[in-house]
């Protein structure tokens, strides 16, 4: 089957490879999906998980991708909740070959049903911004209506996603961004806007609940905007500052099949809205993920246009 393959850490984006891989088969409680779409984090490249096993064995050449949306094509022994020929979306394993290939085996538990209205392409493109800001709000932040929230990188993939469901709960949203992002924040449900190129992010005051996408100086300054019994949630690695009376988490996102399919009701009925930035076919994929245009949303490969 076609993949994309990577060896060479260091090489970054710039040594991706479209290769041949052979097709991986179903263990027990496993499925392999035949994948339609895929979604990529540029960050991956940078995880250990995606050079390394479990016991730090070196296990490349690897595939990367780990958002799919695609149809079960076989399943393995003992497996439940999932048939042939099922329409399905969610999260691959962070230490095994990933979704930027023709057919990729995940434990079952990690997919849900894919309704026959969602777009492949938009499936692929809600598991980690989704589960990610459903997590960081509700699970970690114990977000309640009628607070405040500082989303970082409101106009961004998780951070727009930060925003509507924020909004939705019945928060107060101030998002951040780069200049050019405010229109794009306020549209996804953004109240206010800091451009921290320009604003003084000091001037939002007090707030229940920053989620950091970010990290370094903004992290720091963002940490002591929240107010006593607030929580600052952070993706970015535990924060520096860690402010009295203040919960801190930090998280890595986990596969959740409820939790997937309240999202992507939100997305048939029209309460969210997907932000995705780039759609190229998979033997593009390699010069989409290099391109020097800033993209402001969700890169998405096609592997079945």
């Amino acid at each position: 089957m076609k993949a994309i393959i990577v060896t060479n850490q260091a090489a970054g984006t710039t040594g991706m490879k479209l290769g041949e891989r052979s097709q991986p088969q179903a263990a027990i409680n496993d499925v392999v999906v035949e994948v339609h779409a895929s979604g990529f984090v540029g960050t991956e490249l940078a995880w250990p998980s995606t050079w390394t096993d479990r016991s730090d064995r070196d296990r490349t050449p690897s595939v990367p991708g780990h958002e799919l949306a695609g149809v079960v094509t076989a399943v393995g022994y003992g497996t439940t909740g999932l048939s042939l020929g099922q329409r399905v979306f969610g999260l691959a394993d962070w230490y095994r070959d990933g979704t930027l290939a023709e057919y990729v085996a995940v434990e079952a538990r990690n997919l849900a049903p894919l309704p026959g209205d969602v777009d492949f392409t938009v499936g692929a493109s809600l598991p980690i911004s989704g589960l990610t800001a459903w997590q960081g709000l509700f699970d970690h932040g114990r977000l309640r209506a009628g607070q405040s929230v500082l989303a970082h990188g409101a106009a961004g993939a998780v951070g727009s996603m930060v925003t509507q469901l924020a909004r939705e709960a019945g928060a107060y949203v101030i998002g951040t961004g780069r200049a050019a992002d405010r229109q794009k924040a306020l549209d996804f449900g953004a109240q206010e806007f800091v451009d921290l190129e320009n604003d003084a992010l000091e001037d939002v005051g007090d707030v229940d609940l920053v989620f950091d996408l970010i990290g370094g100086d903004i992290g720091k300054r963002s940490a002591r905007l929240v107010r006593a019994g607030g929580t600052l949630v952070s993706i970015v690695g535990p924060s520096e500052t860690r402010p009295a009376n203040v919960l801190t988490i930090d998280f890595v996102v986990e596969s959740d099949r409820a939790q997937l399919s309240e999202i992507v009701q939100r997305v048939r009925d029209g309460r969210l809205r997907t932000n995705i930035g780039i759609v190229s076919p998979l033997h593009e994929a390699v010069a989409a993920f290099n391109q020097t245009e800033r993209i402001n949303g969700k890169k998405i490969i096609l592997v079945r246009p």
